[in-house]
């Protein structure tokens, strides 16, 4: 079964800024939880291209490390980037950045279609932990986009 997560954020920050920040692979590790150990092990260039490959090794478990290789699959300067991912945890992972500039900053928005492997199993893990956790990822994300950038106000 394909699941979804969708949030939006909004930036007060040019375009510029915030795409020269969310094209860099070395700024995942900032933005991921530090109880999940992450590690970024191969990612080439800093400015992403289509097909760069990212390693990385990632905590998911306590104790248990997991290798998970993405590909950038599609960009689209100021705009728009994908990554897929090739060996990991997921069955499937395609995660889709958008990136909107607005009069008063820059509207990003986040869209993870992604499944479990191990049928039932895989689905039961995903009810009970994987789906509160992912929300407790991008949560964490969130709030760190906010201390970088500063908070969106609607004044």
């Amino acid at each position: 079964m394909i699941h979804r997560l969708h949030q939006q954020q909004l930036i007060p920050a040019s375009i510029e800024d915030v795409w020269a920040y969310f094209s860099n692979p070395e700024n995942l590790n900032e933005l991921t939880p530090p109880d999940m150990s992450f590690e970024i092990t191969h990612s080439g260039q800093k400015e992403m291209y289509p097909g760069q490959l990212i390693e990385y090794r990632v905590q998911f478990i306590r104790g248990i490390k997991s290798r998970w290789l993405t590909e950038i699959a599609h960009v689209r300067q100021h705009a728009y980037f994908v990554d897929e991912q090739r060996i990991g945890p997921y069955q499937f992972w395609y995660h889709e950045h958008f990136f909107t500039e607005l009069q008063t900053g820059v509207k990003m928005e986040d869209r993870v279609s992604y499944a479990l492997p191990f049928g039932i199993m895989g689905e039961a893990v995903h009810w009970v932990w994987v789906k509160h956790r992912l929300k407790q990822i991008f949560n964490f994300r969130h709030q760190k986009i906010e201390q970088i950038f500063g908070s969106y106000s609607p004044d």
